[in-house]
């Protein structure tokens, strides 16, 4: 779908806050809404990041001493940097430009995404959240 920039379907099934999220991202998105969309893209990271560690018992190695995550710099780290899963080294190169993008949509004052922003990450986006919904095991 041309109005999409997250796979959707993927997302069929799994947990409706998932599927929101996306169809979130992807309504942004049609709408020329791009910092939206990259910020719900962003946010889809995270949550996926959170939902694989949770997945296999290993929260804690993402979580600070009071029990909050760490921000998306941390998890991207600990994710790429985890041993109990053998992470495509497409998905290690994704991460940080999905984040990158993200992180400008979110916080730079003067940035303002357009679509080739986020149409020439579509491709990662599909890599990684394909793999981390694989680890999260919902796919």
């Amino acid at each position: 779908n041309s109005n999409a920039v997250v796979p959707s379907i993927l997302f069929k099934g799994t947990r409706g806050y998932l599927e929101k999220i996306a169809n979130q991202a992807n309504g942004a998105y049609s709408q020329g809404w791009f910092d939206a969309s990259a910020v719900m893209i962003r946010r889809l990271l995270e949550t996926l990041i959170i939902e694989a560690f949770e997945k296999h018992g290993r929260a804690a190695e993402i979580q600070n001493r009071d029990g909050d995550f760490l921000y998306l710099r941390d998890l991207i780290a600990k994710t790429v940097a985890c041993t109990a899963w053998n992470l495509s080294r497409n998905t290690k190169q994704a991460l940080p430009r999905l984040k990158d993008v993200g992180d400008k949509s979110a916080h730079s004052r003067r940035f303002n995404a357009v679509r080739n922003d986020l149409d020439s990450i579509k491709s990662d986006i599909r890599c990684v959240t394909e793999e981390l919904l694989s680890l999260a095991g919902m796919r």
